[in-house]
């Protein structure tokens, strides 16, 4: 998976999440003790994000995003993000389940995970179980099994870690078929 695309899908679910807790309300909290013990919810979240140009460059949706404000954790469920380059669409994320922690520090994807990647040659598809990412230091780390899917072939790694600042990624304990 390109670093490119791995912090883009951080990037979408920073914005969802982020503009779900900016449109919730929290940030206009009523002087009341009753406030404090609400939690948030919104259901068919949809986000559109554009590039200096103007053009779509993220498009996101959730079925239903719930926040807790006295533990600092967003729900998101049925997650999917669509990333565009120049207007044309790029790699598609889908996930179940993602949690952000922290005020949105910390994002855990869970349960089926897929990543699919429009490349010249096909499509490239990612599947895992659970996939964290740090929006603020811009890295993502699993240890749990992925499994790529392209034209040329197919591998399982168990574990991933990436620095989207450098551009660099591990895949640890490969096993599978590539051919060119």
């Amino acid at each position: 998976m390109e670093t490119r695309n791995i912090y883009i899908i951080a990037l979408v679910i920073a914005s969802v999440s982020s503009g779900y807790y900016y449109f919730s309300g929290k940030g206009k909290k009523l002087d009341s003790d009753s406030t404090s013990q609400m939690s948030f919810s919104a259901n068919d979240v949809k986000l559109t994000q554009s590039d200096v140009k103007g053009m779509v460059s993220v498009r996101a949706s959730v079925a239903q995003a719930q926040q807790d404000p006295n533990t600092d954790i967003t729900q998101l469920y049925d997650l999917k993000a669509t990333t565009y380059i120049a207007g044309k669409e790029d790699t598609i994320y889908t996930a179940p389940k993602a949690t952000g922690y922290n005020d949105n520090e910390k994002f855990v994807l869970q349960d089926n995970v897929v990543a699919q990647k429009t490349t010249p040659q096909g499509d490239m598809i990612f599947h895992t179980t659970e996939l964290t990412g740090y929006p603020d230091t811009k890295t993502i780390q699993t240890d749990r099994t992925i499994q790529v899917d392209s034209p040329q072939g197919r591998f399982t790694s168990q574990g991933l870690k990436a620095d989207l600042n450098s551009g660099q990624y591990e895949f640890f304990n490969i096993r599978g078929k590539y051919a060119p």
